[in-house]
């Protein structure tokens, strides 16, 4: 981790600069993509053993893993941005982080099925699909999502990827339905158009509250704790420094050097529990150490570390609980693990017990530190566990928006019919998963010092608070079936944190705002214009 926020400041360095240090980076993750594809595209192959649609496939294999590339650059650009932002890890610890917690997520929890989204937001099932006109349909909104996805990345605004694809299948469902006559605008369900709007609203505005709330506490009960003992601590050595120069520059006390004065008042700010050994009252240098034994005692009444190990473990078994279900709830979904309420609670609650108590011995072991040092220290780790978390939970699931319309072309392909379900093979859950990490790396920089610091500056404990708001809203809105956003949810969450700080940078928010609304209606156009062109050349 880093140690200082100043870290992110080389998201801002030139982009000839930083590619001639990462070099190195560059080449490996390049070639990374570039075995992937190869190797993928040849198990792909031997998958469907159909030589007729040979180029076909080939195209649909190079417009998903174009996808899931750009589904990195930009979501999980977004989930990360927080951490980097505020110093907690370098864009290259964070891309570490996404490499084992986004596959792992992938491979373990992606799922063995997916829903080829017959039935979805266009109901494909109602009309007369030829297998083939399928294919073309979900390849023209792979192309169609991706476009758009890479357009926003590039211009930094952080948007949603399920939008995005829902936008692809709109488009090249109802240009194919209107062109071959086979279906109409009664395809589209309008009534999910609209709770997608509704999103554009509601994943921001809960977002945005729990953070300020979230936050909130933080800043009045341990930062502004923490500045009051600093201002206390302060005044304290000015005390100090105000009795040393008070005393008899003639008596025996000049017997005692700077430097053990020197010592002894850092030993006494640095640990509270300092213990002044017996003096004898008619030594000439007691007169001070009475004075300086008082001063000691007042240090220890402030208790600079309390906030610190009282509500930073509350805070911690909490936000571990809310972790704890979202990842069963939503990252560990697909794997149907059968966990009853009751073992579920368990579960959540031992979770919670093994936090707190963690959480208070690390808090402890901070006092050698000095306050702000051990502020940033504690918060910095919480939010590596959050990030972690967050980044399993996204591989597990919003992967899916890329591989789901790719095994459903997979399975047309392989068995000549259309499918409500396809199996989703391990090899495309690991290789969806490797370009996911690869895209964060090329092209997510931009949304990373949007999220990170474009919209507030963000400091450890802002950042964890944006996170925890996050995950929070998440698993209310699983629960109770809200139409949200993660990716709303989360700028939301920061844009809540810099209300709370009064840095609120609501002039970037106006273009990301407007980002989100022609999202699906963009990503639509370019579908209708690719299944249009896929259509004529197969």
């Amino acid at each position: 981790m880093n140690s200082s926020a100043d870290s992110t400041s080389n998201l801002a360095q030139p982009a000839l600069e930083r590619d001639t240090s990462d070099k190195w980076w560059h080449l490996t993750f390049g070639g990374l993509m570039a075995v992937s594809f190869t190797a993928f595209a040849i198990w792909s192959f031997a998958y469907v053993d159909q030589p007729n649609h040979s180029l076909l496939l080939i195209t649909a294999v190079a417009l998903g893993l174009f996808m899931a590339f750009n589904i990195g650059g930009n979501d999980v650009a977004n989930s990360f941005g927080t951490s980097v932002g505020a110093g907690t890890l370098t864009i290259k610890q964070a891309l570490l982080i996404a490499a084992v917690f986004e596959v792992a997520g992938a491979v373990i929890a992606g799922g063995s099925v997916t829903d080829t989204v017959r039935s979805g937001i266009v109901d494909l099932g109602a009309i007369s699909l030829e297998p083939l006109q399928f294919v073309y349909i979900m390849m023209a909104a792979l192309l169609g999502a991706a476009i758009w996805l890479l357009v926003a990345t590039r211009m930094g605004w952080p948007v949603s990827t399920t939008h995005s694809i829902i936008g692809g299948i709109v488009g090249a469902a109802l240009t194919l339905g209107l062109t071959q006559g086979v279906g109409g605008w009664e395809m589209v369900q309008w009534d999910k158009i609209g709770q997608i709007a509704l999103s554009w609203v509601l994943s921001p505005l809960l977002g945005g509250f729990f953070a300020w709330v979230i936050f909130g506490f933080i800043k009045k009960y341990i930062l502004g704790y923490n500045e009051k003992v600093d201002a206390a601590m302060l005044e304290i050595k000015r005390a100090q420094e105000e009795e040393r120069a008070e005393d008899d520059p003639h008596d025996g006390f000049q017997r005692i050097t700077d430097l053990q004065q020197d010592a002894y008042a850092n030993a006494m700010l640095q640990k509270k529990k300092f213990k002044l050994k017996k003096l004898d009252p008619e030594a000439p240098e007691s007169e001070y150490y009475r004075q300086v034994h008082k001063l000691d005692k007042k240090a220890k009444r402030q208790e600079s570390h309390r906030a610190l190990e009282v509500y930073v473990p509350v805070l911690a078994a909490v936000s571990a609980a809310l972790i704890t279900s979202m990842l069963l709830v939503k990252g560990l979904g697909n794997l149907d693990l059968g966990l009853s309420l009751v073992t579920t609670a368990v579960i959540i609650g031992m979770v919670a017990a093994l936090t707190w108590v963690s959480v208070s011995i690390f808090a402890r072991s901070l006092q050698k530190y000095e306050l702000s040092r051990a502020t940033f220290v504690i918060f910095a780790w919480m939010q590596v566990f959050t990030a972690a978390a967050f980044a399993f939970s996204h591989g597990a699931n919003d992967i899916a928006n890329a591989i789901g319309p790719f095994v459903a072309i997979l399975d047309v392909l392989k068995t000549g019919a259309i499918g409500s379900e396809a199996v989703v093979p391990m090899p495309a859950l690991a290789t969806f998963g490797i370009a996911l990490i690869v895209g964060l790396w090329f092209v997510g920089r931009k949304v990373i010092a949007t999220v990170g610091h474009g919209l507030t500056k963000m400091h450890p404990s802002s950042g964890f608070a944006a996170e925890i708001a996050a995950a929070a809203v998440v698993m209310a809105a699983s629960v109770l079936g809200l139409p949200v956003s993660s990716t709303h949810i989360l700028i939301g969450a920061v844009l809540g944190v810099g209300m709370v700080n009064h840095s609120a940078n609501w002039k970037l928010m106006r273009p990301i705002a407007l980002a989100w609304i022609i999202t699906l209606p963009i990503s639509a156009a370019i579908g209708a214009v690719g299944v249009l062109g896929i259509s004529a050349i197969f």
